[in-house]
C-alpha cells in the first residue's frame, strides 16, 4: 500500500493523487549518506561518513537523515525503528512529532501510541480506519471481537431453537393418529377431515420455520487463540533458586572495553530483558552465557538452554513446519500443533516446507521448536523484529504462560513492559540490575532526574543569597531593592 501511495508501483484499479512531493524512509533500502550538516549532527553520522561498512542502527539512521533533509512535508517511513536503540527511537519520535503529516508502517506500539492519530489496519484483503491511537485502535477492535462473539451466540441459540422446533413438529406430523378401525365411514372422514386439516397446519408452521431457518443471516465463530499448558516437568527443571550467576565480569574487544567488574543474578522462574543502547554488550552477554566459556559466569547443572537468533540456524528448509518441530521436542504433537497455532500457523500451513515461509514465519517456527524443546531458560536476541503486531501479541501471550526463565533483549518498550519482570540495565560500561518493570525503572530514572534538578536549583538559590546578604553590607547597594529580592529567595527556599 506504501508503494502504491509513493506512485511505485501501480494499483490494479483505480488511482492515487498526490499533492505534495513524499520523502520516503524505505526498509530495506540500501542508502548512501545523502544528508545535510544538521541531519548529520542530529543523527550521529558525521563521524561515520567515511566508512565503508555500517551497522544495522547506523544504515536505519542514514535513511532516517536523508529524508529528514528534505524540503518535502510528507513523510513516508516503513519499519524505520529496525535496529535502532532506545535513543535512535526517541531522537526519530521527536522528528516525527515535528512534521505536519507522515503514513508510518511499524510495530513500535510506544511510537504509534505516542504519535499517531489514525490507525488504519490491513487484514485479509480488506482496509479499515480507526480514529485515535494503537491503545485505542485496540480497544475498538477487542470490543469488535466481543460483539462478533455475541453475534455468533445468538446466531447459534436462534439457529438452535429453530431446528428443535422444526423436529418436533415434524415428529408430532407423523405421529398423528390413524382413523380407528371401529370406527363409521362418517365418522372416520370427519376424523380424516380433521386430522388432514391438523397436519395441514402443522406442516404450513415447519415450512415457516424452514424459511425462517434459511433467512437466518449466518455468523461465522471469531478465531480464537488455542489455550494449552506446556508439560514443563518433560524439561527436567531446576529447582535451584538462582539459575544463572556472574560476579566481576568483563568483557571487551580488543582495547575496546565493553563490560567492567560487573555481577549479577537470573532467579529461577524468572523473565529479565537486557536493556541498553546498542554496543552496550546485550546481545554479547547472551552469548557469553549460552557458549559458557567465561569462568565467572555460573550457570546450575540441570539448566538446558535455548538460544533464539535471527539466523535460522536452528531451522531444516526441507523439512515441514511439523517435521522442523516435533524434531527434538519432549512434548506431544498435539501440543506442539497447538504452540503453531497460539503462534498463528494452523491447519495445513503446518505441512508447508519451511524453504517457502516469510522470514516471520521462519521466526514463529523457530519460537516454536524452542517452547517443545526441552529448554528450561530461553535467551532471545530481538525476538519482535520481523513479527507482525498480530504475532507479536501472540508472542507475548506464550511468554506469559511459560513456566522457565528468560533473558532477552528487545528495544520494543512495549514488549518488555509486558514480559519483563526484571531488568539488567547496561549503562557506562557497568551491567546493574534492577528489580521491576521497564515502566518503574524509567519512573525511577525520572524522578532521580527531577530530584538533581531541583538539588541544582536550590545550589543556586543559596548562593544567590549569600551574594544578596554580602551585598547588603555595601553602603552605597539598594538595599529596599535586595532586601525585597533576599525575601523573595527565602520564599523559594521554603516552597
Amino acid at each position: 500500500m506504501l508503494n502504491i501511495l509513493a506512485g511505485e508501483l501501480e494499483p490494479d484499479e483505480g488511482y492515487v493523487r498526490r499533492m505534495c512531493d513524499i520523502a520516503y524512509i524505505r526498509q530495506f533500502s540500501v542508502e548512501s549518506i545523502e544528508a545535510n550538516e544538521r541531519a548529520l549532527r542530529e543523527f550521529n553520522l558525521a563521524e561515520i561518513k567515511g566508512q565503508e561498512n555500517y551497522s544495522g542502527g547506523e544504515k536505519t539512521r542514514i535513511k532516517i537523515a536523508n529524508a529528514f533533509s528534505s524540503e518535502n512535508i510528507m513523510i513516508f517511513a516503513d519499519e524505520p525503528t529496525t535496529n535502532l536503540d532506545i535513543r535512535g527511537v526517541d531522537l526519530l519520535s521527536k522528528k516525527l512529532s515535528e512534521v505536519e503529516s507522515f503514513f508510518l508502517i511499524s510495530h513500535d506500539r510506544g511510537l504509534l501510541d505516542g504519535l499517531c492519530n489514525k490507525i488504519i489496519e490491513v487484514r485479509n484483503g480488506e482496509v479499515k480506519e480507526y480514529q485515535g491511537n494503537y491503545s485505542f485502535f485496540q480497544a475498538q477492535r477487542d470490543l469488535e471481537q466481543k460483539n462478533a462473539m455475541s453475534e455468533y451466540e445468538n446466531y447459534i441459540s436462534e439457529k438452535n431453537k429453530l431446528e428443535a422446533a422444526i423436529e418436533n413438529r415434524s415428529r408430532k406430523s407423523k405421529s398423528m393418529r390413524k382413523t380407528p378401525k371401529r370406527m363409521g365411514n362418517s365418522e372416520a372422514r370427519l376424523h380424516r377431515r380433521a386430522a388432514t386439516e391438523k397436519q395441514e397446519k402443522i406442516n404450513n408452521t415447519v415450512n415457516s420455520l424452514k424459511t425462517r431457518l434459511e433467512k437466518l443471516e449466518k455468523k461465522e465463530k471469531p478465531a480464537e487463540s488455542s489455550q494449552i499448558k506446556l508439560d514443563f516437568s518433560l524439561t527436567n527443571p531446576p529447582e535451584n533458586k538462582i539459575i544463572i550467576s556472574a560476579n566481576r565480569l568483563s568483557f571487551s574487544y580488543g582495547s575496546k572495553i565493553i563490560f567492567e567488574d560487573s555481577a549479577f543474578n537470573i532467579p529461577n522462574h524468572s523473565k529479565t530483558a537486557l536493556w541498553g543502547e546498542n554496543g552496550t554488550g546485550k546481545t554479547t552477554l547472551l552469548n557469553l552465557i549460552y557458549s559458557q566459556s567465561d569462568k565467572n559466569i555460573r550457570i546450575v547443572p540441570k539448566a538446558n538452554i535455548g538460544f533464539f537468533q535471527q539466523a535460522f540456524e536452528n531451522l531444516d528448509y526441507d523439512k515441514s513446519v511439523l517435521e522442523n518441530v516435533m524434531l527434538n521436542s519432549v512434548q506431544s504433537q498435539t501440543i506442539a500443533r497447538t504452540i503453531l497455532a497460539r503462534l498463528l500457523i494452523a491447519g495445513d500451513d503446518v505441512y508447508k516446507k519451511v524453504d517457502v515461509l516469510s522470514g516471520g514465519e521462519k521466526i514463529k517456527v523457530s519460537f516454536a521448536k524452542l517452547f517443545v524443546s526441552n529448554a528450561n531458560v530461553l535467551l532471545l536476541d530481538e525476538p519482535t523484529n520481523y513479527l507482525d503486531m498480530s504475532s507479536i501479541e501472540a508472542l507475548e501471550n506464550v511468554l506469559r504462560d511459560y513456566e522457565g526463565t528468560v533473558l532477552f533483549v528487545s528495544h520494543d518498550s512495549t514488549f518488555v513492559n509486558s514480559i519483563a519482570d526484571r531488568l539488567l540495565i547496561f549503562e557506562n560500561k557497568r551491567i546493574t540490575t534492577f528489580e521491576g518493570t521497564l515502566h518503574e525503572y524509567q519512573k525511577t530514572k525520572e524522578e532521580n532526574k527531577d530530584s538533581v534538578q531541583s538539588n541544582l536549583k536550590r545550589m543556586a538559590l543559596q548562593m544567590r543569597v549569600a551574594q544578596v546578604v554580602s551585598q547588603l553590607s555595601d553602603p552605597k547597594a539598594d538595599k529596599a531593592s535586595l532586601e525585597a529580592e533576599y525575601q523573595s529567595l527565602l520564599e523559594q527556599l521554603r516552597s
